[in-house]
């Protein structure tokens, strides 16, 4: 009879911590940048996008990989019925409320900056309309992952049981195959994809999206299927720092810090070396977590927890933050300190003393109930720790 044993695989708990965060961040530089966002600072800052196209390279992925580890572990030995049920719970019906909800003032902060609406009142029955953003009101904005996440878990529902049911053997994957393959294949989806289907997040034709992100969240499942491959990617990681170095640094020099115009051939290249440099800091990041974050902290915990309510919250008030602050007279450095301050405040004050303490809050915003949270891992929207089998 197989033994079962509890495993928390820290250093990912760790990941997803790390990468949500840096959303506040990300979202706050969104305000400033010249990049397509719902409300905008009057003075802009060039330099601001530099760091922010490092991030932008992989920090969904990273978010979408860590999800493929906790969706390995949430489906543990339950039925396709009982899964399908928790992601329902955990994922459905707390976009549904943040559509409702959580994302209209985003939207009403921009109509009236746009100059088309005057009340909240008047604008919030708009809604249900029901009339895709932009055209319309009704958006899922930035829970866009939410959308994927959960379309991706119940679609691919047979695959993943059936990869966790079978026996798989790694021995012929040689560690330099780990870094290299899974670059050459998002190079062909990027080369064949990303011109035809520009990033939309609209969830229907964006299919340059769905190759990457369905790519790296089953990456991240067999990972916690095949340990042998988790110690090859340990052991490369500094191979894929190198790399990753490398590349963002071409990308930089050859690219994005100058106003070229490419096409053809060249932005197949472009895609090779965009699509490569994304996988390479993947590794990279993977590879130190795995040797240096599989530790307990008496601070991890809570904040596995939080990071998913953080994540509903944080654009919402970093929208009100910024339409607020328009035509204050404060540098940009001032501007982005104060709204990623105050949003990070705002959003702990909510979570830890409002959402957190009232139980019928708390599946709303992604929590497990309070009668069962006191033997439950938490996690957003999947745990990266369960039962591992052995021996």
């Amino acid at each position: 009879m197989e033994k079962q044993v509890k495993i928390r695989r820290y250093e990912f708990d760790w990941l997803r911590v790390l990468a949500f965060s840096l959303l506040i961040f990300y979202h706050t530089g969104m305000y400033f940048v010249s990049w397509d966002w719902h409300v905008k600072n009057p003075e802009l800052s060039e330099t601001m996008e530099w760091p922010m196209m490092f991030l932008s390279q992989w920090r969904m992925s990273l978010i979408f990989l860590v999800s493929g580890v906790g969706v390995y572990f949430a489906m543990g030995y339950r039925s396709a019925g009982t899964f399908a049920k928790d992601r329902v719970k955990r994922i459905l019906l707390p976009l549904v409320i943040g559509m409702l909800l959580v994302v209209p003032p985003q939207v009403y902060f921009e109509r009236v900056v746009q100059g088309t609406v005057s009340s909240y009142f008047s604008f919030y029955p708009s809604i249900f309309e029901l009339v895709p953003y932009p055209e319309g009101n009704f958006s899922w904005h930035h829970l866009w992952y939410l959308t994927y996440i959960f379309c991706y878990s119940l679609l691919l529902i047979p695959a993943l049981m059936y990869i966790r049911r079978v026996s798989i053997s790694a021995e012929g994957i040689k560690s330099w195959m780990v870094l290299v393959l899974p670059a050459l294949w998002l190079s062909l989806g990027g080369v064949l994809l990303n011109e035809r289907f520009p990033a939309t997040n609209a969830l229907v034709n964006d299919w340059a999206n769905h190759f990457l992100y369905i790519t790296v969240f089953l990456i991240g499942f067999l990972l916690m299927k095949l340990p042998s491959l988790q110690e090859k990617v340990r052991q490369v990681r500094w191979y894929s720092l190198a790399a990753a170095v490398v590349f963002v640094s071409v990308l930089y020099a050859f690219y994005w810090l100058q106003d070229v115009d490419i096409a053809g051939l060249e932005l197949d290249v472009y895609y090779v070396l965009k699509q490569s440099n994304r996988w390479f800091w993947l590794m990279a990041i993977l590879g130190f977590a795995m040797q240096h974050l599989n530790r307990r902290s008496q601070y991890l915990a809570q904040a596995n927890e939080m990071v998913y309510p953080f994540y509903i919250l944080h654009q919402t008030i970093i929208v009100a933050l910024g339409f607020y602050l328009r035509e204050l007279n404060w540098s940009i450095g001032l501007k982005f300190t104060f709204i990623s301050l105050i949003t990070f405040l705002i959003c702990f004050v909510l979570i830890k003393y409002v959402i957190m303490q009232v139980n019928w809050l708390r599946v709303p915003f992604g929590l497990k109930a309070q009668e069962k949270h006191a033997v439950a891992i938490a996690d957003i929207p999947e745990p990266a720790a369960g039962l591992k089998t052995v021996g």
